[in-house]
């Protein structure tokens, strides 16, 4: 959970690369998993067999609803594949006209283009020129919006994060997801979870949406954690949802590296264990009751607290970025998000004691802005 720069100063860590080093800085099975594989093969091209690929594929894919895994090196390829395999699953079906991808206000998936485009956040679009075609934004509230997009005859897939990171730490209710399942499968439209920032244990499950049953994807886009520092990302899919997908349609060249293959399986193994798992569940639910009080004692402050698991957002009064700099000024990292949020991304090893030490930080913090606030109003 701690970092320490290079003046000596130790920090509460609750960044952690932005969700994405699930078991803290410098484990020691990650970096003996690093070591022993760096002794060997680093990197092979992927018209050969590598045996870590198909065992991690193997893990993954028992872990969840999906039949195949395509390893990439990044989420925003992930996003990327996952796009690229709904238009192709129309196309091979003879409804090549079947290309609009609908997203949401607030989303975000990414940096490449057709990851920006797919995003609801129109200012990762500024200076890029127009928007690419068969893309659509709506709101998440916007029901009969999103009914009428769904039926729509040009319709691919609707991509959409079970949590949202960046967008404000926002999490879907399981009836809202539910009925986005149903309405999806009604029309034959694809349904795509990006799991990028919420998947990998950070919401207490394996990944986001199997807190609700029934509610399973075609496609999902997982990264961060499931190297947790190391770059790897996956998309993951049914047989049917990756049909368009043979041999030559997509590739990549570092994707399922054996260097990459070997940290994952053992991140993979130390994320989805049962200890792990129940820690984070329990750090979330002590953090949870924790904040609430701490948004009561500061309603000047906090405004509201989101998330799920140990992806937790603070709605803030005063702006983020400042607030941001008041916790680090007391030992305490926290990342930004949108709607004025900064997000509690800690490792899902926190302990008991490291909960209570982000808490007396962000007390301090919330005292620190309340003071800034009464200057600014005196």
């Amino acid at each position: 959970m701690w970092l320490t720069d290079t003046g000596g100063r130790r920090y509460l860590d609750c960044v952690q690369g932005i969700a994405t080093n699930a078991l803290g800085h410098a484990h020691p099975k990650l970096i003996k998993a690093l070591v022993e594989q760096a002794k060997k093969v680093w990197h092979v091209a992927n018209i050969f067999q590598i045996p870590g690929q198909e065992e991690l594929g193997r893990c993954l894919t028992d872990s969840c609803f999906a039949d195949l895994a395509f390893f990439a090196n990044t989420g925003s390829e992930a996003v990327e594949t996952a796009l690229k395999m709904a238009r192709k699953y129309h196309a091979v079906a003879g409804q090549p006209e079947r290309v609009d991808i609908i997203g949401f206000a607030g989303s975000f998936h990414g940096r490449t283009y057709a990851a920006i485009n797919a995003s609801g956040n129109p200012a990762y679009l500024d200076g890029f020129g127009p928007r690419l075609p068969g893309y659509v934004q709506l709101s998440l509230s916007d029901e009969a919006g999103l009914a009428d997009a769904i039926a729509r005859p040009t319709t691919a897939a609707v991509i959409v994060e079970p949590v949202q990171g960046e967008g404000g730490a926002r999490a879907l209710s399981g009836e809202w997801l539910l009925e986005l399942r149903k309405m999806t499968r009604e029309h034959g439209v694809l349904l795509i979870y990006d799991e990028v920032q919420c998947g990998m244990g950070r919401t207490g499950k394996l990944f986001a949406h199997q807190w609700f049953e029934g509610a399973e994807p075609d496609i999902m886009a997982i990264a961060k954690a499931l190297g947790s520092g190391f770059p790897v990302g996956a998309c993951l899919a049914t047989d049917d949802a990756a049909r368009g997908m043979t041999v030559g349609t997509h590739g990549t060249t570092f994707g399922g590296n054996p260097l990459a293959m070997a940290v994952a399986l053992t991140a993979f193994e130390e994320i989805s264990c049962t200890d792990t798992l129940a820690n984070a569940q329990g750090a979330a639910g002590n953090f949870v009751e924790r904040l609430e009080t701490l948004r009561a004692n500061y309603p000047d402050v906090i405004a509201e607290i989101r998330g799920k698991g140990l992806l937790i957002g603070l709605k803030l009064i005063p702006g983020n970025r400042e607030f941001m700099a008041l916790a680090r000024n007391h030992g305490l990292l926290v990342a930004g998000g949108g709607e004025n949020c900064v997000r509690l991304l800690p490792s899902l090893l926190i302990t008991t004691v490291e909960v209570g030490e982000v808490m007396e930080r962000l007390e301090a913090a919330c005292e620190d802005a309340r003071q800034i606030i009464k200057e600014i109003v005196r």
